[in-house]
């Protein structure tokens, strides 16, 4: 196996694969790449058995075909400290590769191509395609949200539910909700939900672009796999079921906030600085026209911010995790926000956007 590439060519794709592979594996395979050399096309592999993700990228000039696996960490850190535009020569002999540069050569250990794990092949799957910007979106405005490590495995994960006219992108981690719809067509007889795994949504939304250009969307019954022109990311999903996130959807609020998401934002910002570190509490107080933050800590510090908004119905107290009100307000790009309330006791339901719906439980005070 032998070929010639620019540096600069061969950094994109080489970063794309290299995210996946973790730097303490249990099977030394996995600390490599697969490299797949055809007349015309360069294939770069790497899976940690949960996520795979397969980048390739036209060859010019001559090349000799083959397959081999080399150190992802060490290839990526030798390429990228090359000068720029520089010539890379990679060839293989025996269980050596060789990278050529200028002046400069390294010489690498090789392990069988043979060994390298594959993922199972995506049979029966529904298919469908949309824009690449519109799933990020879904992907960015919903992933905060995700739990951490919970024992309830089913929510370490984001939900997506393929319906016949829409995409639906839910996450939860029992505190909060994260929703986002997207307009898609899918050739879907009855609604199908899948559980990916928080390092396969993280991959998702690093490999998306923010353009109109399509990636296809492959859901079987254990895998889903994105495909752009340049890269194919597959991802096991959770075996588990996710709950019913329709009816934690709060309905019949009648108190209706609408403040300046900035605005908010920063004051936010500022009162969380002397909340209490444990539970980052804060107070809404909420009159006519005004909304009230307060915010206090163990050792007798305070805050208080106060805005004006568009509100007009009865007093009212309730209290938040500001932290979880920051993450969703971080996650809008919309100018308004609004917040729908019952009472102290209920879930608020915050919106900016038609496609997006976000729910945060309030904390006793």
């Amino acid at each position: 196996m032998k070929f010639t590439i620019q540096r600069e060519l061969f950094l994109r794709p080489l970063q794309l694969v290299c995210g996946v592979v973790e730097r303490r594996q249990t099977l030394p395979i996995l600390s490599n790449l697969l490299l797949n050399v055809e007349p015309e096309r360069i294939f770069l592999t790497a899976t940690d058995l949960e996520v795979e993700i397969v980048a390739n990228l036209p060859l010019e000039g001559k090349a000799e075909g083959g397959k081999t696996t080399i150190p992802a960490r060490k290839l990526w850190d030798i390429c990228r400290t090359l000068p720029e535009q520089a010539q890379i020569e990679i060839s293989v002999q025996k269980e050596r590769v060789t990278i050529r540069s200028g002046k400069s050569r390294f010489t690498l250990a090789t392990l069988p191509s043979a060994d390298f794990p594959s993922v199972d092949s995506i049979s029966e799957a529904i298919t469908f395609s949309l824009a690449q910007r519109q799933l990020k979106q879904a992907v960015e405005k919903t992933q905060f949200a995700m739990a951490q490590q919970d024992v309830r495995y089913y929510l370490n994960g984001l939900m997506l539910e393929l319906a016949t006219d829409r995409l639906t992108a839910v996450a939860t981690d029992g505190h909060r909700l994260a929703l986002c719809e997207i307009a898609a067509s899918i050739d879907a007889r009855e609604p199908r939900q899948a559980i990916v795994p928080r390092k396969g949504v993280v991959e998702m939304a690093r490999l998306l672009a923010d353009s109109d250009e399509l990636v296809e969307v492959r859901l079987g019954s254990n895998h889903i796999q994105f495909s752009t022109a340049e890269v194919s990311f597959t991802s096991k999903l959770i075996d588990g079921r996710f709950p019913d996130y329709q009816s934690v959807l709060p309905k019949g609020g009648d108190k209706v906030v609408t403040a300046e998401r900035a605005e908010l934002k920063q004051a936010l910002t500022r009162a969380a600085v002397l909340s209490n570190e444990k539970y980052r509490s804060i107070r809404f107080q909420l009159a006519p026209g005004v909304l009230r933050l307060h915010a206090h800590n163990p050792e007798q510090e305070e805050a208080e911010e106060e805005l004006s908004v568009d509100y007009q119905g009865s007093e009212l107290e309730i209290g938040f995790n500001s932290s979880y009100l920051l993450d969703t307000l971080g996650a809008m790009s919309e100018d308004k926000v609004q917040f729908i309330l019952s009472d102290s006791n209920s879930s608020c339901l915050i919106q900016s956007a038609p496609e997006s719906k976000y729910v945060v439980m309030p904390m006793r005070l």
